[in-house]
Formats: C-alpha cells, sequence, structure tokens
C-alpha cells in the first residue's frame, strides 16, 4: 500500500530533503508541498491524505493550528529542530517526531511506527524475498540476492549476486505488481533491477556487476528519482 502525503514545510531545502525521502521510499506518494498553514488548509478542505509531514514553526500560524483545523485525522509526522514541543506532539496523538537533520534510515523508522505490518515496509514481512517456481521445485530468493529480471518472451530470467539464473514463466508486468518497491524498479519493459546493486549509470545504460541494462526513455526520469539524481 502506497500511503498519499504532504508536506507542510516552509524551508524549500527540508522539503526537498522529505521529497527525496518518500520517492527513495517508494512507499509514499507526495501529493503538494505547502510552505504555510493557510495553502495547507487550503488544499486538506477538498482533498484528504493517509499522512502530513509537518513542521512546527511557520510564517503566520505553527503547525498545531492546522491539525485543529482540518475536519478529518490523517497520520502525522512531525518535523522540527526543536525538542520543546514533544509534549504538543503527545496531545495531538502524533506518530513520530522527526528531529531535524535526520537521516533516510530514522525517516524508514517512522514509516514503519505508522504502518508496522504492512508488507510494503516491514523488513521482516515477506516482501524480503520472493518465491519462483523454477524446474519443477519452488526456489525462495531474498530480494538482496537478485540483481535483476529480464524478460524472455512469456518467461523471465532472475540473475543473482552468485550469477546463478532461474527462469520462470512469468512476465515483467505481472512482477513489477509483485516485487517489493523498496529495492526494484522497471527501468525498460524487458527488465526489473534491484536499485541497492546498480554500480553506475551512463547515459541510458545501467551498470550492474558487470552488466548492462538500458534503461528506456520512458523509465529514466523514474530512474533518475529514485537514485536521487539531480
Amino acid at each position: 500500500m502506497i500511503l498519499s502525503c504532504i508536506i507542510v514545510e516552509d524551508l524549500q531545502v527540508a522539503a526537498n530533503y522529505l521529497t527525496n525521502c518518500c520517492e527513495k521510499s517508494g512507499l509514499v506518494e507526495v501529493k503538494g508541498h505547502f510552505s504555510n498553514v493557510p495553502d495547507a488548509l487550503s488544499f486538506l478542505n477538498s482533498h484528504t491524505v493517509d499522512l502530513i509531514f509537518l513542521d512546527v514553526e511557520m510564517p503566520g500560524a505553527n503547525g498545531f493550528e492546522l491539525l485543529d483545523q482540518i475536519a478529518f485525522s490523517p497520520k502525522v509526522i512531525l518535523t522540527t529542530s526543536k525538542t520543546e514541543y514533544a509534549y504538543n506532539a503527545f496531545q495531538y496523538n502524533v506518530s513520530d517526531y522527526l528531529m531535524k537533520p535526520f537521516t533516510y534510515q530514522r525517516f524508514m523508522e517512522a514509516l514503519q511506527k505508522i504502518q508496522p505490518s504492512k508488507e510494503t515496509i516491514s523488513t521482516n514481512s515477506a516482501t524480503d524475498h520472493i518465491y519462483i517456481k523454477t524446474d519443477g521445485k519452488l526456489i525462495r530468493l531474498n530480494n538482496e540476492s537478485i540483481l535483476y529480471i529480464e524478460s524472455m518472451g512469456d518467461y523471465v530470467k532472475f540473475v543473482t549476486i552468485d550469477n546463478k539464473k532461474y527462469i520462470t514463466h512469468n512476465t515483467i508486468k505481472n512482477l513489477e505488481e509483485k516485487v517489493s518497491k523498496q529495492h526494484f524498479l522497471k527501468v525498460h519493459r524487458s527488465y526489473i533491477v534491484n536499485l541497492h546493486k546498480i554500480d553506475d549509470m551512463r547515459e541510458n545504460l545501467l551498470f550492474i556487476k558487470g552488466n548492462e541494462i538500458p534503461v528506456s526513455k520512458a523509465n529514466k526520469a523514474d530512474v533518475f528519482k529514485r537514485l536521487n539524481i539531480v
């Protein structure tokens, strides 16, 4: 499940960092960025979201005033550089409290507090591996062992870090919906790659452990976003 969110933050640099974290995770879709409470409130009066990343101190009104005025109850993760708002955060039942500056790992921990049982977030869930049928056997492949998946017509080939190849009856289109969004991205109609295994990118090619993977024009923007290329 992908969460919809907005970012309410008056510092553009901080908002950009949060946006990059969301995109990198593959778990959160940013519906908008607002630098003040009135603009955020105007949006939320006609839209609902699952989550708000909320700065506290902003021009004109603070983040808690926004929470007082919205008509629904989304999850809230506060982003602030001060600890003095911890009591208020407790009163508003805030899911987590990110102290600036925070790391991507800390960001992911905050997401886990929102829905720890969701398969897309839990590192201990079924999405840390995939089962495939090959040669009449059911084989478990851990996400971290997979380099990339290549289309072969009505079949696909899984290539692993130990240079093993597993062929199974499936399609890239079907697997795109089933593999972990944290690890994998479709970069071409014939390829899904493990983002954690990319060594280099040149022009329209990815390099993974000596293998050259083409990147299509249609997927290039998504690759840039997920790799945080600016």
